[in-house]
């Protein structure tokens, strides 16, 4: 199992000092990380950073998680992701995720009507494009060139690359396009007792394309915290919860608050919902179960975390993305040092 490594929140963004990421991305790098990944919202962007990082580092691959659908055109992504994997040597992974229709029609003025189909149709551009192929493309969300107008079907004229592409989905629907179209899945809200509901989808997508489970890279995002105190430090992160399902999405459309519910905690999630949409958010923050927490983190003593790994494991996961504890490197380092112990002893 591999270990990747969050930068920073794209929300909130905590760069105020890119020397500092620099060095936590070095560090990173040479307890034995594979990747470190950035994110964005309406905030910091997802993709500059990773060039700023490849000049710092040289073997630590650099994946955006995710990169919003909608807010690039495929062309740009074409030049952006083969720029970053000569700059970087070949260690970029593309990570694409639709976002939501508050920030993506909000923030960037784009329609989210089918947002799976523009991620399968950008998907399959971008495909072409970093092989060197002309794009010359007709779907629903793109055509390549427009028709009736003046321009024509151009290839890159960059280096080509291969560039893993990676899709952040929820949805059944979405979950099997990104078994048959992407090279690895960035899997939030996910549970192993109940993982299944997610990779049977995988799978089902998988055959489709005539490969393995195996080619797929399943990579699932937690939080890490090595604590004797379990239960207060789950109910921390049991309310952010709160915000998850209560403002991360609309009343109709909340891909969170939906992942959770297949996995069997649809009541609870309804009602945190509602209260946080009521205004009583303290409420809803409150009735978000720690063992929500429990099961969708790494939070405990060693063995407890190491028992959690174990799961991940022998349910197939590649890599676990780790948003490490503390507010300094040196607090960040020792977590992942120590969480790279217990993930050696696994074998």
């Amino acid at each position: 199992m591999k270990i990747a490594v969050h930068s920073f929140n794209g929300v909130t963004s905590d760069a105020s000092d890119w020397n500092q990421i620099a060095e936590f991305a070095r560090e990173a790098e040479a307890l034995g990380a594979d990747s470190i990944w950035t994110s964005e919202a309406w905030g910091t962007d997802a993709i500059t950073p990773l060039a700023y990082l490849a000049a710092s580092t040289t073997k630590i691959r650099l994946g955006t998680g995710i990169v919003q659908v909608g807010s690039r055109t495929p062309g740009n992504l074409v030049m952006t992701s083969l720029t970053l994997q000569s700059m970087s040597g070949g260690r970029f992974i593309l990570g694409l995720g639709t976002s939501g229709p508050q920030v993506i029609e909000g923030w960037h003025g784009v329609t989210f009507g089918n947002p799976i189909l523009r991620t399968k149709e950008l998907l399959e551009i971008i495909k072409m494009g970093v092989a060197g192929e002309k794009l010359l493309y007709k779907g629903n969300h793109y055509q390549l060139p427009l028709e009736g107008g003046e321009g024509k079907a151009i290839r890159t004229s960059a280096k080509t690359w291969e560039v893993p592409v990676y899709v952040a989905s929820l949805g059944p629907t979405n979950l099997e396009m990104t078994g048959e179209k992407a090279d690895g899945w960035i899997g939030g809200c996910f549970i192993p007792e109940t993982g299944n509901v997610f990779l049977d989808k995988i799978k089902k997508g998988v055959l489709r394309s005539g490969r393995n489970i195996e080619d797929i890279d399943i990579l699932i995002p937690v939080s890490l915290d090595f604590t004797d105190e379990v239960e207060e430090t789950a109910k921390k992160h049991a309310r952010g919860y709160g915000f998850t399902f209560g403002a991360m999405g609309s009343v109709k459309n909340n891909f969170y608050k939906n992942a959770y519910a297949r996995q069997g905690y649809g009541e609870v999630v309804d009602v945190v919902q509602k209260l946080w949409v009521e205004g009583r958010r303290e409420e809803a923050r409150d009735m978000v179960p720690n063992e929500l927490a429990l099961k969708s983190n790494l939070i405990g003593t060693d063995e407890m975390i190491k028992e959690r790994l174990l799961l991940y494991k022998n349910l197939g996961v590649n890599t676990l993305k780790v948003s490490l504890p503390g507010d300094d490197i040196s607090s960040k380092t020792d977590a992942l040092g120590r969480l790279m112990n217990l993930v050696s002893e696994l074998g």
